[in-house]
Order: C-alpha cells, then structure tokens, then sequence
C-alpha cells in the first residue's frame, strides 16, 4: 500500500508530468516570468470555466480577499461580517485595512456561516458580508444575496476551499463558488482542489470598473506605467505557476469527481457509527470535497482516534482548532466564550480524514478500518 497522506500531490504530478514539465519548459524558454502570455491564457481559461466575466490572478488567496476589500473602497471602522468558524485570514484582511471584523456563528449542520448568525450582526456601520464556502460546498448565498440586497451590503465569497462547487438558486439558475457576490476569492495552494506548486490566487468579479481598480490596486496603484493612481500593493501570479495551473485546470471536473467518489466510500463506510457525523450536503450545493470532516458527538472520543490513526500511519487534522473570537490576535471585549456556541462545539469535535485526488481503495479500507477500530478500542 501507498503511504497515506492528507494530500498526495506526487502522485498526481505522476500523472500529468509531460504536460506539466513542457509548461515550465516553455516558461524558462521565453524568459517571461512575470506576466508572461501563459498567464493571460489561465486567466482565460478560468474566465469560461467559472462563467466569470473578469478572472484577475493575484500572488495568493489572502492577497485575493485584500485586494477585494480595497477595490470595494471600504473605510477605516466599516464593518465586515465573517464566520467565527474559519482560517484566520478572512478576518485577518479585514483587520489589516482599519475595518472591523465582525464574527458570527455557523450552521451545525454544513459548518457554514449561519444566516440568521449574520441577520442579527448587522448594523448601520456594516458594508460587507465575507461567507466562507468551507470545506468544498457552497454557503447560503441565496439568503446571503437576498440579506445584502436588502440591507445593500456588499457580499465578498471567499471560495478559497470549494473553486468548481456549485450552487442552485430556488429559480433553478446555477452559478459557480466564487461568482455570485460582486466579487470572490480563491486560493490556488497546493493542497487545494486547483492548486500550483507554489503560491497564487485569484480573484472573480463581473463588474468592469471594479475589475480595472483591482487590477490597478494588484499593480501597485498603477493604471498607465508609472501613473498610479491608487494605493495598491504587489501581487501577481507569476508564470511557471500559471503554466502549472493551466495544465490542471483542465482535469479540475476530474479531481472533483475523484474526491466524491472517495467522499462516498467513506460515507458508506461510516454510516452506522453511533456518535459520529459524516459532512452533510447542501442541497443547493455540490461538495467538492476540499477535506472530508467528521464530526464526533463525543468529543472525548475525537483526540483519541487521531492519536490511534497517527499510530497507524494514518493523518488527520483538526480544522479548525480555535474559533476567530478564542485567539489572541483577535480579543475583543464584544466576545466572550460561549457566545458562538457552534462554532466553539466544531472546534471540539471535527477531524479531517485524508482527502484527494489519488486515493485508492486499498487506502480508503484501511482508513475506514483504523477508524472504526479506535472508535471500539
């Protein structure tokens, strides 16, 4: 058997290396390393895989979400809605501009940010709402589209776990993560579901003027060379990654039905275990399986079966093992705990099992055996 990673990205380089290889080649070849024509090509091709009218590729997913706050023209004290139930740079952003960030609660059930959590948070100093798509499945953004309407707020979709997900409105209309708010997020780390061999990032939006400002912002504040006309920062996908991202986007539909089909397998497997949760699914969205996490209702029960599975050569990790309201960095006197009482039992009580593309069912047995023996030991 394999060894068992939490993601195998040897194996799927295996995979594709000619193609891979050759991009990189031609890269080095044409010494355009820094916004090379291979970029505009990605950019392209994830312009019509998505339905996005503007795909602008940044340095990384937390450049993404900053640029598109700047963009947005927010000010020092607006506030920005976020789950408390996240990775720190949602809210991080947020705080790293002078904005405040204002955390909620999330759905037990989907893990996502909750829409009556947020309903409740909204005040005249609100601007924007950040919903999270974690884990690879879409939040609740047609109640999160019709709440920003209503109380015209902008909706930045930070989809830097679920790129290829998809949501269905109640009007059978079906939209990609990242492209239903005025503008989206993702991350192109390796270990998520498109990712290069290094960093990048991208951002959606099908608004002209605000695609030209995030541009210009992305450039250093620069429209015309040397002519800058914002406050901008340094952030660009460089060429070799964009090669790499290029060549994958193309089995991306591939890598997803990969990763349900392994999510499926452990479903079955774990279906009559007393006490645990396997993820439950949207049925707005499809679930692209970014990780695969359970829930145990004994909470004693989930630090032991890690320690079993590491024993056993199996990984796993606990995402996320302290809500945004607990860290330090982010203490805030309108916080105490207990006041997100979902989030704060996730953080409890959720394991993530190994999930990718090149999961075999050898590997899957095994995993689902180590599991289920920690859980009778």
């Amino acid at each position: 058997m394999k060894k068992i990673q939490m993601v195998d990205l040897q194996s799927q380089y295996e995979k594709i290396k000619s193609d891979v290889d050759r991009g990189i080649q031609e890269v080095i070849d044409s010494a355009q390393f820094i916004k090379g024509t291979v970029v505009s090509e990605f950019q392209h091709d994830l312009e019509i895989y998505t339905g996005s009218k503007h795909v602008i590729p940044v340095g990384n997913g937390t450049d993404a979400l900053q640029i598109a706050l700047m963009g947005l023209g927010l000010q020092p004290g607006d506030e920005v809605i976020t789950p408390t139930f996240t990775f720190i740079a949602t809210a991080e952003v947020v705080a790293l501009l002078g904005l405040t960030p204002v955390v909620v609660d999330v759905d037990w059930e989907t893990m996502n940010i909750s829409l009556e959590s947020v309903r409740k948070a909204i005040t005249p100093r609100t601007k924007a709402i950040v919903p999270v798509h974690l884990f690879g499945q879409c939040a609740d953004m047609e109640g999160i589209l019709a709440l920003a309407e209503e109380y015209h707020l902008y909706v930045i979709e930070d989809a830097c776990q679920a790129i290829g997900a998809k949501y269905t409105f109640s009007n059978g209309q079906t939209k990609q993560a990242g492209t239903m708010g005025i503008v989206g997020c993702t991350s192109f780390f390796p270990s998520k579901n498109l990712g290069c061999y290094g960093d990048g990032g991208a951002i959606f939006t099908n608004d002209d003027e605000l695609a030209n400002r995030m541009r210009a912002i992305a450039n250093h504040g620069m429209v015309v060379r040397y002519h800058h006309d914002f406050i901008g920062v340094n952030s660009r996908l460089d060429s070799i990654q964009a090669a790499i991202l290029k060549v994958k986007l193309t089995h991306l539909d591939e890598y997803i039905t990969n990763r349900q089909t392994a999510a499926a397998y452990y479903d079955t497997c774990f279906a009559s275990l007393p006490n645990v949760l396997t993820p439950d699914r949207d049925p707005h969205s499809t679930h692209v399986f970014h990780q695969y996490t359970l829930r145990f209702l004994d909470e004693s029960k989930r630090d032991f079966v890690k320690e079993y599975l590491a024993a056993h050569n199996i990984p796993s990790m606990i995402y996320y093992p302290i809500p945004l309201h607990m860290q330090k960095a982010y203490a805030d006197s309108r916080y105490q705990t207990g006041d997100f009482p979902v989030a704060e039992r996730l953080a409890n009580c959720v394991l993530s099992l190994p999930m990718h593309t090149e999961l075999d069912k050898e590997q899957l047995e095994y995993i689902c055996q180590h599991v289920i023996n920690a859980l009778n030991a």
